[in-house]
């Protein structure tokens, strides 16, 4: 037995293998209803207040540069089909060490977009008049209420117990959900467009670009990767799937492309209906004054009333069909992690429905405890925007490394241009991660910074014969990488002190990431390593067909 074997699965308690009951159609639909949450609520009216009409440049340039990570995680999901993807492909090539810290950004995105999506569907219902008057769900602040905090807990509750219940019953439910949540912004397009549609808009209130390129970069954190996140959750569940090889890549590239056309059909919607005399003095408030329900004020605006009540309910369907994925996304997350053993052995246990119980009720505590007097929906997304993009950026490099250490191994999607691309995605990744800000940079470098500490505590409960070598050379450019773009965030020009100029700052980072991605490949473990690695998951991860029913 390998060391690596010897690490995964000797003598530990309680690992189990998950069941392979989800198709093609179960992981496209996990993806896109990942994608369409409460981004689309309330996604086109932060991007146009931030960019005006040149919103729609952001939403093309943010596709653009995730459809190239989409694209990279697809080969990484279909050649190596495991449970945790996001947090293990960076493990193959690295190790340990920066197997935990890509595991980690991504368990903590995963764990606080659950009560995000809650905390969209509770403020958006309380826009509507007798929820408001009946039952008090916000403080003045924007923060739960103890009846609001009730209402949460039930929401969390019930994504544990279709969780627990089983993949069937999760991917069965979200198929569901995602074909209303699909079913009802083409609806929305269709009919703004039907009732009013006012070509001038697109160069009211300062012209095409009132903010020019500066608005729509930051557009791009303050509502628009944020809405186009969750391609990557068949990944997470590539480890249940029945056919891995053929499914994941497909289910991801079709539900970015799916989300992206949707996404991007509702902010020219959303532009053209809107009242041409709200715009006549800029874009700062161009359905009057509140954060939530643009959509269904619009409706009613031009005479479609009953469109409000259905964008109403669907307030509760798209956002809490996100949070369901989400917390599976996070329980398959932190099982990953307990396999690898840098969380607690106990995480990798399954029960007798073939789920990871013990992480998915870590992902509703996790959850709980989010919906403390936490800052505005707005203020989270920029901080789970960062925590994407440094999860997204180690899917390219450890793409490039695994094409050199392993590249015998068959691929059925391969990411084509690969040599070219995959720097390119590492690149796309840490701008969006500079575009979100200096704040939520250096937030995200603390929770960073507390998760090396888990990692301390976890590996001091582990017994020596069992503890794998970190592999601290394989990891050397994880703080330099870091800690550079939190340095350049610091001086630049979205939070920081402004000191460098305009465009130089793109070019830094530009600069600056291609360095680190090149240098990262050349300390990729060796090729024996690699596959020894690989290996001992391929042994232990899942068991196919028959041998589960």
């Amino acid at each position: 037995m390998t060391e690596t074997n010897a690490v995964r699965n000797g003598g530990a308690p309680g690992a189990g293998h998950l069941r392979r009951a989800v198709g093609f159609w179960g992981l496209m639909f996990i993806s896109l209803g990942s994608i369409i949450g409460s981004g689309w609520l309330l996604g086109a009216l932060t991007t146009a207040v931030i960019a005006g009409p040149a919103s729609m440049v952001s939403w093309v340039l943010a596709s653009a540069m995730l459809a190239v990570l989409a694209l990279a995680h697809a080969e990484l999901g279909a050649t190596y089909p495991i449970a945790g993807g996001t947090a293990r492909f960076p493990f193959f090539a690295f190790g340990p060490l920066v197997g935990f810290t890509a595991g980690w950004m991504s368990w903590l995105r995963s764990a606080l977009i659950s009560p995000i999506e809650v905390e969209a569907t509770l403020s958006y219902s309380d826009r509507i008049g007798w929820v408001h008057d009946r039952v008090h769900i916000l403080n003045a602040n924007g923060t739960l209420t103890t009846a609001g905090l009730v209402i949460a807990t039930g929401f969390m509750l019930l994504f544990t117990v279709i969780n627990v219940l089983g993949v069937r019953l999760l991917s069965a439910t979200n198929s569901f959900t995602a074909v209303l949540k699909t079913a009802v912004p083409l609806l929305t397009v269709v009919v703004l467009m039907a009732l009013s549609f006012h070509g001038e808009n697109f160069t009211a209130g300062g012209g095409f670009a009132p903010h020019g390129a500066h608005g729509v970069f930051a557009a791009l954190p303050a509502g628009v990767v944020f809405a186009l996140l969750g391609f990557e959750q068949a990944i997470q569940l590539a480890g249940e799937a029945r056919d891995p090889q053929r499914d994941v890549s497909r289910a991801v590239i079709v539900a970015m492309a799916v989300g992206t056309l949707l996404y991007l059909l509702l902010q020219v919607a959303f532009i053209a209906a809107l009242d041409p005399g709200a715009l006549a003095h800029g874009w700062d408030n161009p359905v009057g004054k509140g954060n939530f329900g643009p959509y269904a004020t619009l409706a009613t605006a031009v005479g479609a009333a009953w469109l409000a009540t259905v964008l109403y309910a669907d307030a509760v369907i798209s956002p809490a069909g996100t949070g369901l994925v989400y917390m599976a996304g996070a329980a398959r997350l932190s099982y990953a992690m307990g396999r690898e053993r840098v969380l607690p052995r106990p995480l990798a246990r399954v029960g007798r429905r073939r789920v990871p119980v013990l992480s998915i009720l870590l992902a509703f505590v996790v959850g709980e405890l989010a919906f403390l007097p936490f800052p505005s929906w707005q203020a989270l997304v920029g901080l789970v925007t960062s925590a994407a993009a440094i999860m997204y950026a180690f899917a390219p490099v450890a793409l490039h490394a695994l094409r050199l250490r392993d590249g015998g191994r068959a691929r059925p999607y391969r990411l084509p241009a690969w040599s070219v691309l995959a720097p390119a995605g590492f690149v796309f990744a840490n701008l969006i991660f500079y575009w979100s800000g200096y704040e939520a940079g250096w937030k995200l470098a603390v929770a960073a910074a507390l998760g090396f500490v888990v990692l301390a505590l976890t590996r001091r409960g582990v017994p020596t014969a069992y503890r794998a070598a970190l592999r601290w050379r394989c990891a050397a450019w994880i703080w330099p990488w870091l800690g550079g773009l939190v340095l350049i965030g610091r001086f630049g020009r979205y939070g920081g002190t402004q000191a460098l100029p305009s465009w130089w700052d793109l070019v830094i980072v530009i600069v600056f990431s291609l360095a680190v991605h090149y240098a990262a490949v050349r300390l990729a473990m060796p090729a024996a390593a690699v596959g020894a690695a690989v290996e001992g998951e391929e042994e232990g991860e899942s068991v196919p067909g028959s041998a589960q029913r």
